[in-house]
């Protein structure tokens, strides 16, 4: 009986580890560059995206930061308040759903430690 298990239990480790040798090797598709300093400034006159940190999309369909690896790309949009025109913010995320209340806030502008996303939970990467 005890063999029994014993192979049942090495079978189960075998098949376990070529499963997992199986998986493609997951690779950079797209690389977004952060906008040079010197180039900021007209960027933003122009309103034009503006990059902040360099950032990738991976072959799995994810996206990642140089720290941390997110689920989803989020492109959110609106205006400020008293803004002339809309502003956008490009979030890796890994909560599916982010609105633009919760992402001006977390951009910097609210005095409040407690509306800013943890770094594991989403990053902005861009703003136009």
């Amino acid at each position: 009986m005890k063999r029994w298990m014993r192979a049942g239990l090495l079978l189960a480790l075998v098949l376990g580890l070529c499963g997992c040798s199986q998986n493609p090797e997951v690779t950079v598709v797209n690389t977004f560059a952060a906008t040079p300093e010197e180039l900021v400034s007209e960027r933003i006159e122009q309103g034009e995206e503006v990059t902040t940190q360099t950032y990738y999309e991976l072959s799995d369909g994810t996206w990642k930061t140089d720290d941390c690896a997110y689920q989803y790309r989020l492109v959110v949009t609106g205006r400020l308040h008293n803004a002339v025109r809309d502003t956008s913010y490009t979030i890796l995320s890994n909560i599916e759903e982010i609105t633009f209340d919760q992402a001006w806030k977390a951009s910097g502008l609210s005095s409040n430690l407690e509306d800013y996303f943890q770094a594991e939970d989403a990053v902005f990467v861009a703003i136009q």
